[in-house]
């Protein structure tokens, strides 16, 4: 009986040792990262001030626009370099994106930032979704309507990357915007109707 206790105890040593690297190797996952938006944390829109006039709000765990003529939530911070990686559905009509290193937070658009473009029927698919528009074309473009994708957006110096799903959809060198904040968009479609909805879950950013 002694020595089953013996065997017991240390079998529970180990056990524990063992859970307790791997929770560390799990908080080590999310070391460096700043959630910037939450959608089970409302409070945490408290990140972003809103230009526009896009409905956004918090609703069953996530954020949510789905009604406006357009808008974005612009982070307070700005950044340089970084990495994002970003929780989205997008309907099949939403026109949407994630912008980085904008210059001119009042007048946002790819002219002024870069736009990591969410936009499945994009007139000209080369930049549509996972594009960055005007600068990093995808062919074929990849589809995100009516589901939940990832982006991991990286800008490091003049090297911007971008993978949505697991797949490198642009890997460039351009340096025309060296910093400034980023934002979500809600926009309209191309004939100026209203988009379909974006819903963001989560939204983290590493400086690097």
């Amino acid at each position: 009986m002694k020595s089953l206790s013996v065997i017991t105890i240390g079998a529970l040593i180990v056990g524990l040792t063992v859970l307790g690297c791997s929770q560390q190797m799990s908080g080590q996952g999310d070391a460096g990262w700043i959630t910037l938006l939450d959608g089970s944390n409302p409070k945490t829109l408290d990140n972003w001030n809103r230009i526009g006039d896009a409905n956004w709000r918090a609703e069953d765990g996530v954020i949510v626009a789905d009604k406006g003529k357009g808008g974005h939530l612009v982070s307070k911070n700005s950044y340089k370099d970084f990495q994002i990686r970003a929780e989205f559905w997008a309907d099949h009509t939403t026109n949407s994106g994630i912008f980085i290193r904008i210059t001119d937070p009042k007048n946002i658009s790819s002219k002024s930032a870069y736009e990591v473009n969410i936009y499945d029927q994009r007139p000209e698919p080369d930049y549509g979704t996972g594009a960055i528009v005007n600068l990093g074309k995808v062919s074929p473009m990849p589809k995100a309507g009516g589901k939940w994708n990832t982006y991991e957006i990286t800008a490091k110096g003049s090297q911007l990357t971008v993978v949505l799903n697991g797949t490198k959809t642009v890997d460039i060198q351009h340096g025309q915007f060296p910093e400034g904040p980023i934002s979500l968009q809600f926009g309209s479609l191309e004939k100026g109707a209203p988009g379909g909805a974006i819903k963001w879950r989560k939204v983290q950013i590493k400086p690097l």
